[in-house]
């Protein structure tokens, strides 16, 4: 018999009938899709990165190129190909204008199911597996995937047109069946979490191997064995059939576009982001250890009470489920605490461990367990309470792109909602914590009131600051192309939203406020090239007079762009909408260069778009 962790009062569990098995295993299906397919098309695209995903997988359906991703006339190597196949694919369906207008369900679907996959995953190993002296395997098991789905990172990315929840999930269920063939040799195949973990690569590179491998050394690090896993899992056979689903993609694109491939996807997007800072994300050494916290509110204390109880002896392997979820959790701990270049996303794959660690912790009755009890509670009834007091900090939110979203949210009444769900599960917490029940209960009972915060709470906010900050750019996509003249070509300048791209489905030219992006309008309208679209010096044979530029008026009032005698054509929220002419541009350019201002527009920018 094996040790059983701290805190568990025996360490007998219960056992799963199939049949119960497949009702939780159901009901957590259902849970699923209503958390992540909840209006999940009611909102368009979200400027900066997800219309260039959307866009990319949108052309490869429209191209019949499926090999290199494309966005804006330009080959895009920012990550592997399977997120813009899997969005391509659902950009392919027919009717897909009728049901999916806004073009965010095709953009958005592979991250929503790759979150519900992984749900079932953790749900169906603790049916099958569950930690010693768990009375309550169901509850137990609803707990972790709620657990996983609610984290608020989870909630964000899950429902977000980029490649993070794809990774999530799929290395997930990778991690999970890598244990489970350790934990049951003889039941469980060791090929099937290679595979999985093959596509992992087509999803995001190679960090899925490299936390893969770290989280397995950790784990046998742990257990002061390295010859069962080894053994049990097959490391050798397993990375080859990896390499066989990943390498081919690899190789073809690299064969098909050279040298820029290279440097772009290995050198820029992997390479440099992990020794130096891109993209100005610059982070103090910790700070993946806030994000943690943060990212398992409101049941962080439960969190850390599952990392204080993992065993550090070597147990069963049908007892460690707890043991590899710690190792998974610190694998991405290290392994991004290490990256120069940080962000808040890069923590999305260690919430599935967490997610366990905060289940496991329900386990049991001790002290510190009741002491994570009312710290939840503590840090819900405080949520609660700023959720109540939000005419007091609601008006300090300025956001230029949102001028009236203080206003609009505090008239919304949203804020309301989300007071009365955080206060509900507050109460109900605070009852069953008197009551002596066990602390699963009270999760799942402040769950409940989480879903009910996400359905009538978060989601409509995400629907006001859509209306607030994306529709202006699609109605003002929606002008222009009504406006365009034949051969017109299309420009924005100030701030720069790909989302026009994707709704205009026009290459536009993107330059940002200052004097050089005049300069490089001018003379990109005269000699760039890109696939579908290529500029021609004004006066050339199907050269446009006119340009059509999309201006933020703050970047309107800049000297440079000022005195052009623009036609308005209209005036959308922060846009004005014109129509310009090349010969004013290009006077006004050539005054600047008089100056001293240069064109850069031909130098390499490894985020151009």
């Amino acid at each position: 018999m094996s040790a059983s962790p701290p805190g568990a009062e025996s360490s007998l569990s219960v056992n799963v009938s199939g049949r119960q098995r497949h009702q939780v295993l159901a009901f957590v299906l259902a849970l699923g899709l209503v958390i992540t397919l909840w209006g999940l098309g009611s909102t368009g695209v979200v400027d900066e990165t997800p219309p260039l995903f959307a866009a990319a997988g949108r052309a490869m359906a429209d191209t019949g190129d499926w090999l290199t991703p494309r966005v804006n006339g330009l080959p895009r190597f920012d990550k592997p190909p399977l997120v813009y196949w899997l969005m391509g694919f659902g950009y392919a369906l027919p009717g897909r204008e009728v049901w999916d207008p806004l073009g965010s369900w095709a953009a958005r679907l592979p991250s929503a199911l790759a979150t519900v996959g992984l749900m079932l995953g953790i749900a169906d190993t603790l049916l099958r597996w569950p930690f010693p002296g768990d009375a309550r395997p169901r509850c137990t098991a609803l707990i972790a995937s709620l657990a996983f789905a609610f984290s608020p990172l989870v909630l964000v990315w899950s429902r977000t047109a980029v490649s993070d929840a794809l990774l999530c999930g799929l290395l997930g269920l990778s991690l999970l069946l890598q244990w489970r063939r350790f934990a049951a040799p003889q039941e469980v195949a060791w090929w099937p979490a290679w595979v999985i973990l093959g596509f992992a690569v087509l999803a995001k590179g190679p960090v899925a191997v490299v936390l893969s491998g770290l989280a397995l050394l950790m784990f046998a690090a742990l257990r002061r064995d390295l010859v069962q896993p080894w053994q049990r899992l097959r490391p050798l056979p397993g990375l080859l059939l990896t390499a066989l689903i990943s390498l081919p993609w690899y190789v073809l694109e690299l064969l098909v576009e050279g040298q820029p491939f290279w440097d772009s996807f290995f050198g820029y997007h992997n390479l440099q982001r992990f020794t130096s800072v891109v993209n100005d994300h610059l982070q103090p050494w910790w700070f993946f250890g806030p994000v943690m916290l943060v990212a398992a509110l409101p049941f962080t204390p439960y969190l850390l009470l599952g990392l204080a109880r993992v065993p550090r002896s070597r147990i069963a392997p049908e007892d460690s489920l707890q043991q590899f979820a710690a190792c998974w959790l610190l694998a991405v701990l290290l392994l991004f605490t290490t990256a120069a270049t940080k962000l808040p996303s890069y923590w999305l794959p260690a919430t599935p461990a967490a997610a366990l660690l905060v289940a496991q912790a329900t386990l049991g009755s001790s002290r510190w367990q009741r002491l994570a009890w009312g710290t939840s509670l503590a840090l819900i009834a405080v949520l609660a309470g700023g959720f109540w007091l939000g005419s007091l900090w609601v008006p300090l939110i300025d956001d230029p792109e949102m001028p009236t979203l203080s206003v609009d949210l505090l008239a919304s009444g949203l804020l309301g909602h989300a007071a009365i769900w955080f206060s509900a599960a507050a109460t109900l917490g605070t009852l069953l914590l008197l009551q002596r029940r066990s602390a699963g209960q009270a999760l799942l009972a402040m769950q409940a009131c989480l879903l009910g915060f996400h359905l009538t709470a978060l989601v409509p906010i995400a629907e006001l600051a859509d209306r607030l900050r994306q529709r202006p750019v699609r109605d003002a996509a929606a002008l222009m192309l009504s406006q365009q003249r034949s051969g017109e070509p299309m420009a924005m300048v100030g701030a720069m939203k790909p989302s026009l791209h994707f709704y205009t489905r026009q290459v536009i030219l993107y330059e940002g406020q200052s004097d050089g992006a005049l300069v490089n309008i001018a003379d990109r309208l005269a000699h760039e090239q890109r696939r579908g679209w290529r500029g021609y010096p004004l006066g050339s044979p199907g050269a446009s007079s006119t340009v059509l530029v999309l201006i933020d008026r703050g970047t309107a009032q800049r000297d440079h762009w000022s005195d052009l005698q623009p036609e308005r054509l209209g005036r959308i929220g922060i846009y004005d909408v014109w129509r310009l002419d090349r010969s004013r541009l290009e006077q006004r350019a050539r005054t600047l260069q008089d100056e001293g201002v240069e064109a850069d527009w031909r130098e390499p920018r490894p985020e151009r778009f």
